[in-house]
C-alpha cells in the first residue's frame, strides 16, 4: 500500500499542477476551453487526494466514479464548444 499512496500522491500532484496551469492559461486569454481543462484536471486531483484517504479504496465507488466521469465530461464540453465557435 506504501507505494500506491505515494503514486497516487504523484497523481494528486501532478493534477493539481496541470490545473493551475491551466488556470493561468485561462487568466492570460480569456479562453473557456482553458478554463474548463483547469477545472476538470483540479476536481480530478481533489478525487484522487479523497481517494488516499479513503480506508478501502475502491475505484468503482458510485462517488468516486461519478466525480471522474464530471471531469471528463468537463473536458469533452470543453472541446465541443471550442470546435464549434
Amino acid at each position: 500500500m506504501l507505494i500506491e499512496g505515494f503514486l497516487l500522491g504523484v497523481i494528486v500532484a501532478t493534477s493539481l499542477t496541470a490545473g493551475a496551469f491551466f488556470i493561468r492559461f485561462w487568466r492570460q486569454t480569456r479562453d473557456q476551453l482553458f478554463l474548463l481543462f483547469g477545472a476538470a484536471f483540479i476536481i480530478e486531483g481533489l478525487n484522487r487526494l479523497v481517494f488516499l484517504f479513503l480506508e478501502d479504496p475502491d475505484e468503482g465507488i458510485p462517488a468516486v466514479f461519478g466525480v471522474r466521469l464530471f471531469a471528463y465530461l468537463l473536458i469533452l464540453a470543453a472541446i465541443i464548444r471550442k470546435n464549434r465557435a
